[in-house]
């Protein structure tokens, strides 16, 4: 893991570099690589002695990265996605058994994504190890870099790295419409065609802000359509959600894959409209990474359990 040029630099410094960068503290990435925070903190010293440019610079009681620092990574950036590029062809022409595939998605993902395209993956490479993770998008970014997972299925979030990231390739997956779950005897239940507009004035049962994707996407929805939504309780939990709506505590945007105990009586309501919200998934990998020969099977298992996923039955408010 060196280059021999005027001097010796240790590519895994510039590992540690990237992963700091990602996750904002020394004391973050030291955990996420699993070593002491003042082992990180030299080995980005001897990689500033090794370049003999400054890294990192005080920022209040803590520190940032400097211009220079900044620069070094785009070069880094493009170094580790040659390294992944060398991984495939390595890994295609060495006839060796197939490394773990570690496969990460977001809560609701699971079941409906990530489940079945691991059956799928068990009857096409049966000697393929799959190891399921599941992981928050928020949190994902970090895990690929550190190489913890190998491909995320994730949302668009605020904060989180751009579609051109240098570091990700992030790939659209499926665009799922979002119903709106109502209880079953509620007005706009059996209304025929709604907009998100006729439920500006209900109470809603949302996530804490902060704590998932779809409180984000839920209230994004709600501002295109033109209104904020009245949050009248919080809760993430979909059974215990599903469960509110059915006592007629308020109503939520359900995604139209995640399944509600079938004996509540509750109705998934389709929108209709400019304002119709869906949320977009998306693989992301490690950019060069996508030719490596586990991951390749692994992203096709994904997209042939997209275009297989179905939406749960609607049902009447009769």
């Amino acid at each position: 893991m060196t280059v021999q040029s005027d001097y010796m630099l240790d590519l895994r410094r510039l590992h540690v570099l990237r992963v700091v960068h990602q996750l904002g503290t020394v004391t973050a990435a030291a955990g996420s690589l699993h070593l002491t925070p003042s082992a990180v903190s030299q080995q980005l010293r001897q990689l500033a002695h090794d370049l003999d440019v400054p890294l990192l610079e005080p920022d209040g009681r803590r520190v940032r990265l400097t211009p220079a620092a900044l620069t070094l990574l785009r070069h880094a950036d493009e170094i580790a996605a040659r390294w992944e590029a060398a991984r495939a062809d390595l890994q295609a022409g060495a006839g060796r058994a197939l490394p773990t595939l570690r496969l990460a998605g977001f809560t609701t993902s699971l079941r409906t994504l990530v489940v079945p395209a691991v059956e799928h993956l068990r009857a096409r490479e049966p000697v393929l190890t799959v190891r399921i993770m599941e992981v928050e998008t928020s949190e994902a970014f970090g895990q690929l870099l550190t190489g913890e997972i190998d491909i995320a299925v994730t949302l668009p979030n605020q904060g989180g790295p751009p579609l051109d990231d240098p570091r990700f390739e992030q790939e659209p997956l499926l665009d799922e419409p979002l119903d709106l779950l109502v209880r079953r005897d509620h007005r706009l239940a059996g209304a025929g065609p709604v907009t998100l507009e006729d439920a500006a004035h209900e109470a809603w049962i949302l996530p804490r802000p902060g704590t998932c994707d779809h409180q984000e996407i839920s209230a994004a929805a709600c501002a295109a359509a033109g209104f904020t939504p009245e949050v009248a309780h919080e809760a993430m939990d979909w059974p215990a959600v599903a469960a509110m709506v059915a006592c007629g505590l308020g109503i939520c945007l359900k995604p139209r894959l995640v399944r509600v105990p079938a004996e509540l009586p509750v109705m998934a309501v389709p929108l209709a409209g400019p304002a119709a919200p869906h949320r977009r998934l998306l693989t992301c990998t490690r950019r060069g990474s996508r030719a490596q020969p586990h991951i390749a099977a692994g992203l096709d298992a994904l997209a042939t359990a997209a275009t297989t996923a179905t939406a749960p039955r609607i049902r009447t408010a009769s």
